[in-house]
């Protein structure tokens, strides 16, 4: 019998990526452990995207800067933030955000996709994934799609961020065969810098890209078969310490991550901003 396709999302790849543990407190135990608190650079961040879907979602005509202030309320996410005050200065730095990247969008452009599910079959993979905008753009060859990704956490991101992307790269290695257009290139948009960090994928590096996911996907599978046949959890999911553990959910729950020191729910929207994980 052939071996299963591992059924995964960008996130689902990435906890494991990440750390071992976490892939397992979210995916394997069951009951899953509690989480912590939920973060306010989440929050913001889940606004942000909404809102921004639904600005597409508008006709063309009513698709201007001045209707952003009722989407974003309608939108907005309270969670995490440390008070009031904190709530209400992140809400006008996002409107500040939204209105400056609103304004060098042409309404009348319709993307292919906004928030649109993709997805592929690989020789291990059953892959699928929520692209936050599929562009259709004129190519030397004809139209050509584009992988947009919003993103509102931290600065510095360059052409290196959005070239070792495994998320983009998956999106776009599935879009070319969902819409069989092709799909090299990929975009991080990163609204609080109005900057765009791009990359132009060939099809030996997007196939590269395939191949680690499957070289993930592999090790998953053979830790949960471990596990399954009696296998230390433990030992089958270890630990990766490091800066990330003080954002990580389950902190509380790991025995690793207990032990680090652990970043208040509010921190990555403090001014001035510390570093901050990526959000999607």
């Amino acid at each position: 019998m052939p071996e299963r396709l591992f059924v995964c999302t960008p996130s689902k790849l990435g906890a494991y990526a990440d750390c071992p543990r976490r892939y397992r407190y979210s995916y394997v135990d069951r009951p899953a452990p509690s989480k912590g608190p939920p973060w306010a650079h989440n929050s913001l961040g889940a606004s942000v995207h909404t809102a921004l879907k639904n600005w597409y979602a508008l006709p063309t005509d009513r698709r201007r800067p001045e209707v952003l202030p009722t989407l974003l309320k309608g939108t907005w996410v309270r969670d995490g933030y440390r008070d009031d005050e904190q709530e209400r200065d992140a809400y006008r730095r996002a409107l500040g955000w939204l209105e400056a990247y609103v304004g060098g969008l042409d309404p009348a452009d319709e993307p292919l996709g906004v928030e649109r599910v993709v997805a592929v079959k690989t020789g291990v993979l059953a892959f699928n994934g929520r692209a936050d905008r599929i562009d259709s753009r004129p190519g030397e060859q004809g139209p050509e799609l584009v992988i947009v990704d919003y993103k509102t956490g931290r600065t510095g991101l360059d052409t290196d961020d959005a070239r070792g992307s495994q998320a983009l790269a998956l999106y776009a290695y599935a879009a070319e065969r969902v819409f069989r257009r092709p799909c090299r290139r990929v975009e991080l948009h990163h609204l609080p810098s109005g900057t765009v960090a791009a990359h132009e994928h060939t099809v030996e590096s997007l196939a590269r890209q395939v191949t680690r996911a499957e070289e993930t996907a592999r090790d998953i599978m053979a830790a949960e078969r471990t596990v399954a046949e009696g296998g230390d959890p433990d030992d089958a999911f270890p630990t990766t310490p490091g800066p990330r553990c003080g954002w990580c959910d389950y902190r509380r729950t790991c025995p690793t991550g207990a032990a680090l020191p652990g970043k208040e729910p509010w921190a990555a929207v403090e001014r001035p901003t510390e570093p901050q994980v990526e959000q999607g």
